[in-house]
């Protein structure tokens, strides 16, 4: 076959030879303002800069696969691997539309934070609590995160209970920031623990996660969820002990233990067979079914269902009118309600705690553990 010619206009080979340097120039600067943020962006989005670093400076994976139990090694190296043949001029791209992402968010965050809501407590990071007209409400406030519960978290839960428990407020209520509730524990927990710190690590969660639930079962005053998304793990088995739950018709109730080679905690493997019945109860924590929020009013965990479009409206006015009740009228009445029960629940949440502990040193729950990381880092 004649060999023919290949004509390249002249200005194409400009143009993208300019194109080129101002990707490397940006690239640059993104690794700057990179530097410069101040908050967390969260493993997920550190595994994605990881990536696509990697791929934008040593271009397509070229790393041995890590071992199955070093779980930072493999969650990098599956972030950089499912890039593919992305090609370097893409990835410089990619990482400096991302960071100026999180420059954007995080800059949106500081003017909010010049202009703090009303009543807001100081010294929270992964929470938002205030106390106005007779409530402290607790937010979740990892959205990015969707509100899953790390260690961080389930500390300055403990802390905002015992706050709300001694100020003057009537009512406490627990509710979400953004799109989710909270996603329940966040399994980043267990991602930087290696091999030879599993036994502590499931001693010292199973220490935190018996405080974490201890402090609702003793909660003073009435205390209720404003439940305004999908709702997972443990933030679902702690409603058993709300004294009211109330529902986004958008909410969803899932206790995917099985899934994740664990079991039930938070007092539902007493009070979920008690609310809904034994049968419902083992459908729920024994075999994961997730529930609509109709279906978790129809077998009692739920108060009431309100549509999402006037769900804060509603549930707010109710709120406001509970909070100018006698306050002491009700933490008496709560406690006439709750103290029959409270040692059952504390010999309960103890009995949880140990067989959880048990769990987590399992080769079941490890394995559970690692699919999940890998089914992530293939979405």
């Amino acid at each position: 076959r004649p060999t023919q010619a290949v004509c390249i206009p002249a200005i194409h080979l400009h143009m993208t030879a300019a194109t080129m340097q101002i990707s490397q120039k940006d690239f640059q600067k993104a690794q700057e303002q990179l530097k410069l943020l101040k908050k967390d962006p969260g493993n997920e989005t550190k595994l994605k800069l990881y990536a696509l670093f990697k791929q934008a400076t040593e271009g397509p994976c070229n790393a041995p696969k890590p071992g199955m139990l070093d779980f930072v090694k493999k969650a990098k190296w599956d972030a950089w691997n499912s890039l593919g043949n992305l090609s370097q001029d893409n990835a410089r791209q990619k990482y400096a539309e991302l960071v100026s992402s999180l420059v954007s968010a995080e800059s949106a965050s500081q003017k909010e934070e010049a202009s703090p809501e009303e009543g807001r407590h100081d010294g929270y990071e992964t929470l938002i609590v205030t106390t106005k007209n007779n409530i402290t409400k607790i937010m979740f406030n990892r959205p990015d995160r969707k509100n899953a519960i790390n260690h961080q978290m389930y500390r300055e839960i403990i802390k905002a209970l015992e706050e709300a428990g001694k100020n003057d407020s009537t009512i406490t209520v627990i509710t979400g920031n953004g799109d989710y509730y909270s996603s329940g524990n966040d399994l980043n927990n267990f991602a930087n623990v290696q091999p030879g710190e599993m036994e502590k690590m499931a001693k010292d969660g199973a220490v935190l996660l018996k405080e974490f639930v201890g402090h609702f079962i003793d909660f003073p005053k009435p205390l209720i969820a404003v439940v305004n998304g999908p709702a997972i793990g443990i933030c679902v088995t702690v409603l058993g002990l709300c004294d009211l739950v109330y529902a986004s018709d958008r909410a969803t109730f899932h206790t995917p233990f099985s899934q994740l080679g664990q079991s039930p905690e938070g007092c539902s493997s007493y009070l979920f067979p008690k609310i809904m019945g034994l049968a419902k109860a083992s459908e729920m924590l024994l075999f994961n079914k997730k529930l609509t929020a109709a279906e978790a009013c129809a077998q009692g965990l739920v108060t009431e269902v309100f549509p999402d479009n006037s769900f804060q409206k509603e549930v707010w006015a109710r709120l406001e009118a509970y909070a100018s009740l006698p306050k002491n009228s009700l933490a008496v009445s709560k406690q006439l309600l709750r103290s029959l029960e409270k040692e059952k629940l504390h010999a309960v949440n103890s009995r949880e705690c140990e067989v959880l502990t048990e769990r987590w040193l399992s080769d079941e729950c490890v394995n559970a553990i690692v699919s999940f990381f890998q089914k992530k880092s293939k979405l």
